[in-house]
């Protein structure tokens, strides 16, 4: 019976030894594996410039690591951009063409490729802006004078439809106001008032499906801002950032960037007309920001970084800003030259 109890006893402790081992083994690959995600977690920085039209990819790991391509394009000055992962396919908004083209299975393109134009589209603008995209929609902001007299600022809304390889023109929408900056929050569409410091809201935007003519839902003032141009918005994180490129004259270091966050209470909290209090913001700006004409912006809301298309500044650059914290004159994380950089889009991959 002795012996019977120690072999037992002794079965027993190698069982739960093995337990132990096993389980500590289960816990070590799990936390492997979480590891593993969060280094090969990468996001992509897609831009766009006015200098030579090509696009230009960051490739940004959560090491802050940066590793860059260009894609070379037959554009030669372009604005805004829009990447599809789903489908590899990056589009733009050709400035030299007028019109909109998409790029199809760039993703594992190598630095300086060639790129042909996949999805092609009509010649109707005039002065194309940034990109807003929802579904196959697109929207391009147009900036150019509508109407000939500089006095009333105007601006075009031109809603493409994409199908089977090309965009055809859906219908213009002629805003009341010059436009630059546009995005998405759902169905409502968001755009920045140029040459102010307002934004202003089309509820509902993708219902109105012929050419005419259309006001703001509401127009509100962004404290702090002199003159905006680029805005993105979160819906997970409810954040919505703008730029503000000041005096355009001045391309060298009086721009910023405000955050807004929790910014669906605050809009609705402001009336129509009424001024978003500074106070609510967080405002980066300086001399060490390296901000002159931020012309366009992206955040990625799980790091809490805002990457912005800096076109002055000396000639354009890409800047990238983290621990933003209180805002101030912060320095950017990331600096690399993009002359005449004009539009940037971030994709999570």
């Amino acid at each position: 019976m002795k012996i019977k109890n120690l072999i037992q006893n002794q079965n027993s402790k190698l069982i739960a030894a093995m337990v132990v081992m096993v389980s500590f083994l289960a816990t070590s690959c799990s936390d492997d594996d979480d590891n593993n995600n969060g280094d090969n977690q990468t996001i992509s920085l897609f831009a766009s410039n006015n200098s030579n039209g090509n696009i230009t990819v960051y490739d940004v790991t959560s090491s802050q690591d940066i590793m860059t391509k260009t894609l070379m394009t037959t554009s030669t000055a372009a604005d805004g951009i829009y990447y599809n992962k789903s489908t590899e396919s990056v589009f733009q908004a050709s400035r030299s063409g007028n019109n909109l083209e998409g790029f199809l299975n760039v993703d594992n393109l190598v630095n300086g490729t060639a790129i042909n134009v996949g999805v092609t589209g009509t010649s109707d603008m005039m002065s194309p802006r940034e990109v807003a995209v929802s579904g196959n929609l697109f929207v391009v902001a147009d900036n150019a004078d509508v109407d000939g007299d500089t006095n009333t600022p105007d601006g075009r809304l031109y809603v493409y439809t994409m199908a089977n390889g090309s965009f055809s023109l859906r219908n213009v929408i002629t805003t009341n106001f010059k436009l630059w900056g546009i995005t998405f929050n759902g169905n409502d569409l968001y755009a920045v008032v140029d040459a102010t410091n307002e934004l202003a809201v089309f509820t509902n935007f993708l219902s109105n499906t012929t050419t005419t003519t259309l006001n703001a839902s509401k127009r509100i003032a962004i404290e702090g801002i002199i003159r905006t141009h680029g805005i993105t918005y979160d819906a997970g994180s409810d954040v919505l950032v703008m730029t503000d490129i000041a005096l355009a004259s001045n391309g060298q270091d009086d721009g910023g960037f405000h955050v807004i966050e929790n910014f669906t209470n605050k809009l609705n909290a402001t009336s129509n007309g009424g001024t978003l209090a500074l106070s609510s913001q967080t405002r980066v700006a300086g001399s060490s920001t390296l901000l002159g004409n931020p012309v366009d912006v992206a955040y990625d809301a799980n790091t809490q970084t805002v990457y912005i298309a800096e076109a002055g500044n000396g000639g354009g650059r890409i800047l990238a800003f983290n621990n933003i914290g209180s805002g101030g004159n912060l320095v950017p994380f990331y600096n690399s030259a993009l002359a005449s950089a004009s539009s940037v889009y971030l994709s999570n991959n």
